[in-house]
């Protein structure tokens, strides 16, 4: 008997979270314009490290802030939809977000109306809004494609590991699975994003590129621990929507088919 998949809670699931990973992702790529210090934003001093010879604090991209849900979706994908469902809604996911940037350039390559690009604050000065548009969204052709490649091979790596170490500890352990795939995910990514982006695009030394990439690995690896009691939060809630027989044979399927 056909089950038409809008009423099929397995098939609205895989559309939530393929859907949800993809918006979050662009919403990373878009917001990652901005630098913030995470200690300010904590409230405390800058704490600067010596990596290779560089000082660095810890200035990130705000885009690092929203990735972390992106691990714990692909974590999500692989437990109940295996690897082939990870591979999916990865390559979904990156073409959303280069359709993203291209419809952004589009956009910045637009002719402004007058009236709308030039506007008098309070204080007197004025604001050019075609330049603030273009400050905000423009990314270099390096960065997206450092991104994209990046993201590809992060999630695909994550897959693999993922289901690696599902094989060795069966349902036990989520947390070692979830983590773990991502801190082996995420020291390949880290470096590829930045290489790509800055070693080429900007001309970065080599040692420029392993010192910012390491402290990102870093932030990375924190948040993924620091994520891992909304794993076990999602985990209850999807068995809770799916209920334990369909929750328990969608698993069982993805680690056959994977």
């Amino acid at each position: 008997m056909f089950n038409s998949p809008v009423k099929d809670r397995g098939s609205l699931l895989f559309v939530f979270l393929v859907s949800f990973m993809a918006v979050d992702a662009v919403i990373a790529e878009f917001t990652g314009t901005k630098i913030f210090s995470l200690e300010k934003t904590l409230g405390i001093e800058p704490i600067y490290v010596n990596l290779w010879g560089m000082r660095l604090s810890m200035d990130l991209t705000a885009g690092v802030v929203f990735w972390p849900l992106v691990f714990v979706i692909t974590d999500l994908i692989n437990e109940y939809f295996g690897r082939r469902g990870v591979r999916i809604a990865s390559f979904i996911t990156a073409l959303l977000i280069g359709y993203a940037f291209l419809s952004v350039n589009v956009a910045l390559n637009l002719e402004p109306s007058e009236f709308w690009m030039l506007e008098e604050l309070k204080d007197g000065q004025v604001l050019n809004r075609e330049t603030a548009f273009h400050i905000v969204f423009k990314q270099s052709g390096w960065i997206m494609v450092g991104s994209i490649t990046a993201f590809l091979i992060g999630q695909l790596l994550d897959a693999l590991s993922f289901y690696w170490i599902k094989k060795k500890t069966g349902e036990r352990f989520l947390w070692l699975r979830a983590t773990g795939s991502t801190a082996i995910s995420q020291l390949i990514d880290s470096f590829v994003v930045i290489y790509i982006a800055f070693g080429i695009g900007a001309d970065w030394s080599m040692v420029h590129v392993v010192a910012v990439a390491t402290l990102n690995y870093l932030y990375k690896l924190a948040a993924a621990i620091a994520v891992t009691p909304i794993i076990y939060i999602a985990h209850w809630l999807i068995e809770l929507y799916l209920g334990k027989n369909m929750a328990c044979r969608l698993k069982t399927t993805a680690l056959r088919m994977s």
